[in-house]
């Protein structure tokens, strides 16, 4: 379904004037055409613009230490070659779990606290026995049991990771020979285990 659009809006009439113009209601569209229709007094056009989209409010989940968020996929399972999870999180724990998917091939990626830092746990190949030991692991950030909030952000294309985790950014490839991670039903969310 295709609906078009068009509205004028009057610019500036110098080099130095901000005009701002706020629609009174959101517009969702795949394709924004700007097109000047009128020049200035001394014969020049010109467009320059910045377009502002709406705030994005996500989900935010609370943990108590024992709990867990399950997101599942609409099929039985998913294979992917880019990845983009964004989290933050505190904690007291120094050890616990915070993501993890696995699929029925043996493929999963797990982040977890370990001794106060962060481990990245990452199989893309097969369990087969000529595959075992092909799982990458990487360790960022330190003291992230101190109970301060704490970002991380998880890109990966094909066998390209990034991993950050506050403003630490590490590159790194996957072992093995796949570069697809096949992860089946659910991701987890988890809270760090709280010993009692």
């Amino acid at each position: 379904m295709s609906i078009r659009t068009r509205k004028t809006f009057p610019g500036n009439t110098d080099t130095d004037s901000v005009v701002q113009h706020k629609l009174l209601h959101s517009v969702r569209t795949r394709y924004l055409r700007l097109v000047p229709l009128e020049g200035s007094p001394s014969g020049g056009m010109g467009l320059r613009l910045e377009i502002y989209g709406c705030t994005y409010k996500s989900d935010v989940a609370d943990f108590d230490g024992r709990s867990a968020l399950l997101y599942r996929f609409n099929q039985k399972s998913t294979s992917t070659v880019k990845n983009v999870i964004s989290l933050r999180f505190r904690s007291r724990q120094a050890e616990g779990v915070l993501v993890h998917g696995e699929g029925q091939r043996g493929d999963y990626i797990t982040l977890e606290l370990q001794r106060g830092r962060l481990a990245l746990h990452l199989n893309l190949d097969d369990a087969k026995p000529q595959s075992s030991g092909r799982h990458t692991s990487v360790m960022s950030g330190s003291l992230l049991d101190d109970h301060l909030w704490h970002s991380v952000l998880i890109e990966r294309f094909n066998k390209q990771v990034n991993f950050t985790v506050d403003r630490d950014t590490q590159h790194f490839r996957t072992q093995g020979q796949e570069d697809s991670l096949e992860v089946d039903y659910e991701f987890g969310f988890r809270s760090v285990h709280v010993r009692n």
